[in-house]
């Protein structure tokens, strides 16, 4: 994150209402913000997962989905997730999926600071093993997408919340991963598109 990076505020109908800096909107009233999750899978099915660096502001060292950012102002989603993968994990998007265009949540750490975020999830298939940036991801692995979604709705597995509200949505668009229908991005909220 530059010093300068903003993210867009947006209101609850998912219209763009301005801008705050990154580095001010996560803390006790985090406004509703833009953002994006995704999911990158390999041919045999297997979800990339990540934990997040131990000096995150919010959810440190704690295990998600593949990559979560904040589109700059201006920016198309997808353009951000391919930006954000190879930032994060040195992975080339070959093509960025969409899945989930209104997935919103809002959730709250022990500490108190709030993640409050209109969050888009988009699925992506690579080739390649991800090269983690030390300052964003403190680990990464592989795992069976079935596997992870049993372990995910089945409570025995500690990550992060959104990625908890997630699985569940997911798992609704079918059992094969690669197989997912893709979202229609006049779906999307306002702010998004």
């Amino acid at each position: 994150m530059t010093a300068d990076e903003h993210v867009v505020l947006v209101d609850p109908t998912g219209n763009a209402i301005g801008t705050a800096p990154k580095a001010t909107v996560h803390g006790l009233d985090t406004p509703l913000h833009l953002a994006f999750s995704s999911y990158v899978f390999d041919d045999l099915r297997r979800v990339l997962l990540t934990r997040r660096a131990s000096h995150k502001i919010t959810w440190p060292g704690v295990l998600t989905n593949s990559c979560c950012g904040h589109p700059l102002p201006g920016e198309p989603l997808p353009d951000a997730v391919t930006r954000r993968l190879s930032h994060e994990l040195g992975l080339k998007a070959g093509g960025v999926d969409l899945l989930l265009p209104r997935f919103s949540y809002r959730a709250v750490m022990d500490s108190g600071i709030v993640e409050r975020e209109l969050c888009p999830v988009y699925r992506v298939v690579v080739e390649a093993e991800a090269v983690p940036n030390p300052e964003e991801v403190g680990e990464v692995r592989w795992m069976p997408w079935e596997e992870f979604t049993a372990e995910v709705l089945g409570d025995r597995l500690a990550i992060s919340p959104w990625c908890r509200e997630q699985v569940p949505h997911l798992v609704k668009l079918g059992a094969d991963p690669l197989g997912w229908p893709v979202a229609d991005p006049a779906e999307l909220p306002s702010a998004a598109r």
